[in-house]
């Protein structure tokens, strides 16, 4: 069973930095391409960030020079480093693998105050 655990979110400053973590067990985890997504309230999800299996990334406009992917796979780990956060980009982040059947974790609070 695949599983996705993510952490690393929290309350911080408008202009500050959080890095997120998302933990993937019961996949092999080096095949498949992974993201981060986020979702604000009354807003809908949108793709933040992007890695394919071998490194590749692709960024959201909003997020390009800030946000960075990246992954481990030797522990099975994507992560998200977020710099100079904005008070809008307040959200729940979840971590998702890509596939024949999306997988997605159950999301960590990023709050971003003014």
């Amino acid at each position: 069973q695949v599983q996705l655990v993510e952490s690393g979110g929290g309350l911080v400053q408008a202009g500050g930095s959080l890095r997120l973590y998302c933990a993937v067990s019961g996949s092999i985890f080096s095949f498949n391409a992974m993201g981060w997504y986020r979702q604000a309230p009354g807003k809908q999800r949108e793709l933040v960030a992007g890695i394919t299996s071998g490194g590749s990334t692709n960024y959201a406009d909003s997020v390009k020079g800030r946000f960075t992917i990246s992954r481990d796979n030797a522990k099975n780990t994507v992560y998200l480093q977020m710099n100079s956060l904005k008070p809008d980009e307040t959200a729940v982040y979840y971590c998702t693998r890509f596939g024949p059947e999306n997988y997605w974790g159950q999301g960590t609070r990023v709050t971003v105050s003014s």
